[in-house]
């Protein structure tokens, strides 16, 4: 029998009656014929409870800890699922992440998989159980227990589909599909039925919260066929499937809009050559766990500037390194801008089409919106703008691209 790999978010087994409805959806697969593994994460909102919790008692927390604490909302959920489908006469069992043999690095609240000894699970189904594992978790080399970080359970589900050679991972979220633009930001944004891997990447990383970035890399490196669906329809649609090689379309040469929000700019006033501030200054960063995106920067007679952006939750952790510089006289000064949203066009048809930035900037200039700092790949061009304009701007590009007929 073909496996196949389920996983659920937190509003998908949000509350007893939503884990009886994701219970249903579960046998109606197994009825089909098939092996299935399901990865859940905790139900929502518990683990920002457990974060909240954690901060009550210290606002710096040691990490090791943390990831024990957090790790605890995938037990609740796994094992309340599997009373679920036991309850109904199917075969079931739960396992958190060391039980399924997900071994990571320890990088704590980071975390990256090294491999899945699969042994466990390849029992467990050939005994035609149902096996309900954590996600979100794993375990290093010390049997520590570790994280991976916001969506983990995503990339979850993707390396365990990998390591079993499963037919499909089904990724099973509130929304129907991979739509052109937030449906909930722009109403008239359409479902995707298809998307590439590079463009669900980019896509990932620049904001659509459908999948986790890593997983989308994971499973274009393993080939492994990914499908995102809605756990909250009864299977009258095919979602979106993640394909490999998707014909370019020529008249759409912009598959989708995501936006990138809390973003913010650091401005750097460099005492040394920029060449040598950015290899100093960016090797800080990366040993503090600072992911940088967006950089520029200018060079004159009269100063040597530095632009780059992060994530909000970095913000401490760069202002910390920059005071650090400023205070063994490598920078002079740096200046943060908060409030800021990354808005990006994607799409593969951008590789053989001119158009596209002219129509970004002409359509903002119409909008009277201002950009701060503009970075472009082979299938991306991304602009960084006011919070507050975001929306406008997605709305007036998801217009002017045609992405919503």
């Amino acid at each position: 029998m073909a496996i196949v790999v389920q996983k659920y978010g937190g509003t998908s087994v949000g509350s007893p009656s939503r884990i009886e409805k994701v219970a249903e959806q579960i046998i109606a697969t197994k009825n089909q014929g098939h092996s299935v593994v399901v990865v859940v994460s905790a139900m929502a909102g518990d683990t920002n409870r457990l974060v909240d919790l954690a901060s009550q008692v210290d606002q710096n927390p040691s990490p090791r800890e943390l990831d024990m604490l957090l790790a605890a909302g995938e037990q609740v959920s796994i094992s309340l699922l599997s009373m679920a489908l036991i309850k109904r006469g199917y075969s079931a069992i739960s396992l958190l992440a060391h039980q399924a043999g997900i071994h990571t690095n320890n990088r704590f609240n980071k975390a990256r998989i090294k491999d899945i000894d699969t042994r466990r699970m390849l029992i467990e189904l050939q005994q035609g159980h149902v096996v309900v594992v954590a996600g979100f978790q794993g375990m290093d080399s010390e049997g520590n227990v570790t994280t991976l970080g916001r969506g983990g359970s995503d990339t979850t589900a993707v390396a365990i589909a990998s390591a079993l050679h499963a037919k499909e991972c089904q990724i099973f979220t509130d929304v129907d599909g991979v739509y052109t633009t937030d449906p909930r930001i722009e109403a008239s944004a359409k479902k995707l039925d298809h998307v590439s891997f590079e463009e669900m990447l980019e896509m990932a990383s620049c904001g659509a919260k459908v999948l986790q970035p890593r997983s989308v890399e994971f499973a274009g490196q393993n080939k492994m066929p990914l499908r995102v669906l809605s756990s909250f329809t009864d299977g009258d649609s095919d979602g979106t499937q993640i394909c490999y090689e998707p014909e370019v379309d020529r008249q759409h040469p912009v598959t989708a809009i995501a936006c990138q929000d809390d973003e913010i700019l650091f401005s750097v006033k460099s005492m040394l050559p920029l060449s040598e501030l950015r290899t100093r200054l960016f090797a800080e960063l990366a040993e503090a766990d600072v992911e940088i995106d967006m950089i520029s920067h200018q060079a004159s007679a009269q100063s040597k500037d530095l632009n780059f952006t992060i994530a909000r939750k970095d913000l401490v952790a760069a202002e910390d390194i920059c005071k650090e510089f400023v205070s063994v006289k490598l920078i002079s000064a740096y200046h943060c801008l908060k409030q800021l949203s990354k808005v990006s066009v994607i799409g593969n048809g951008m590789r053989s089409h001119c158009g596209v930035a002219a129509g970004v900037f002409a359509t903002l200039q119409q909008q009277a919106i201002d950009v701060f700092l503009v970075s472009t790949a082979e299938i991306k061009l991304s602009v960084l703008m006011k919070q507050c304009d975001a929306r406008l701007a997605i709305s007036s590009l998801t217009k002017k691209f045609n992405l919503n007929d």
